[in-house]
């Protein structure tokens, strides 16, 4: 078996790869380990940038975000008793963010590629990657697939970057302190706009899939199991950090998804080996604090679908081999981003008075100063 591109996993990356990829001309074949059902209901990220949503729209899968994502044109930090906007509609007219669950992304793009005859291969085994250097192939189940391109979109636990000869590739990582405990809710949103809420027992942020389903987060020690939380205590605590300024109250209602998901940072340099490209999950992890996964990863695969595009059809490979510097500055805006947004709102054990004060005081500037709070609503609605 043949193709151009093989790709490794069925996520947002290597579906979006793929489909790009068709929309040129160019042959793809995904292997994804789990079936589809999981891959579909798998819960992730939620937040699109606007860039990402022009992406999904102008590829021709972003209908039924536009017509069931939920537009929001700002943000709310609350801290101190205090309620602040950071108003991207006003620091940055005619740009916003969209709240649209990964799995609804995932769905979209795979009936998307199915309907166009695109071949996915769900519940594969034994994936393994072969002659990078030269004449790339795969190998799953007992079959081969031979191609001119790998891409490695296959997370963080995947098994494309491990391929890579030891000594390749350089690696940088941090972990954080904490973990945070997500919940899906049965119940409308309290507020019509995310919030970030800063207190001494530690951050929360109340978000949203639908006008009838709830998302929310609590910081919680990094060894945390969700069977530590019954859906009493969960509510209890969301209310003690949320209802904090006047006239809020929580809706409370049925959880019927419960998760703990730890806090990190990741890269991998470069993001390609041979004839391997990497995206996504696969070459970076950023705390989700400033909802940047997905949206890197998006952000990945419109590059490296360029730059496949030349090669196949120039033959010339100058926009493959920049590939990886190309992310890599976007990577790591990201990431600083993050750790920012990160070590803004949440408690460390290690802080001191002192440190708390300095959180505060930070906060202060960026509610207070238009160029410090178009910095935040840039940086979160995404650069171009």
């Amino acid at each position: 078996m043949r193709t151009q591109v093989g790709i490794i996993g069925a996520g947002p990356a290597g579906l979006l790869l793929s489909h790009l990829l068709h929309l040129r001309g160019i042959s793809s074949v995904v292997l994804e380990k789990r079936s589809r059902d999981h891959v579909e209901r798998r819960v992730r990220a939620g937040v699109l940038e606007h860039g990402t949503v022009d992406t999904l729209v102008q590829a021709g899968v972003g209908a039924r975000l536009l017509r069931e994502g939920l537009p929001h044109h700002g943000i709310e930090l609350r801290y101190g008793a205090e309620s602040h906007r950071i108003a991207f509609d006003e620091l940055l007219p005619g740009r916003s963010i969209t709240v649209y669950g990964q799995q609804e992304v995932v769905k979209d793009l795979i009936a998307a590629r199915l309907a166009a005859g695109g071949d996915i291969r769900f519940e594969v085994t034994d994936v393994a990657l072969h002659a990078l250097e030269d004449r790339p192939y795969l190998t799953f189940g007992g079959e081969r697939l031979d191609c001119d391109v790998i891409a490695g979109c296959d997370g963080f636990h995947g098994v494309s970057r491990p391929a890579v000869p030891d000594g390749v590739l350089t690696t940088y990582e941090r972990a954080y302190p904490f973990a945070w405990l997500g919940i899906l809710a049965r119940v409308p949103p309290s507020a019509e706009e995310l919030i970030y809420a800063r207190t001494d027992r530690g951050f929360a942020l109340h978000s949203m899939r639908s006008p009838e389903v709830s998302r929310f987060y609590l910081q919680v020690p990094p060894d945390t199991s969700a069977d530590d939380w019954p859906d009493e205590r969960i509510w209890a605590e969301l209310k003690a950090r949320l209802e904090t300024v006047p006239g809020f109250t929580l809706a409370t209602g049925e959880i019927f998804d419960k998760g703990v998901t730890p806090m990190r940072g990741f890269v991998t340099e470069p993001m390609q080996y041979g004839r391997l490209y990497l995206a996504g999950d696969a070459a970076h992890i950023v705390p989700p604090t400033g909802a940047k996964g997905l949206n890197l990863a998006v952000a990945d695969v419109r590059v490296l679908a360029e730059a496949l595009d030349a090669f196949f059809a120039t033959g010339s490979a100058d926009l493959l081999d920049g590939y990886s510097r190309a992310c890599l500055k976007r990577v790591w805006r990201a990431q600083h981003f993050s750790w920012w947004m990160t070590t803004l709102l949440h408690t460390f054990d290690t802080d001191d008075d002192y440190g708390r004060r300095l959180q505060v005081s930070h906060l202060d500037y960026i509610t207070a100063s238009e160029a410090a709070a178009t910095t935040l609503a840039e940086n979160y609605v995404g650069l171009p």
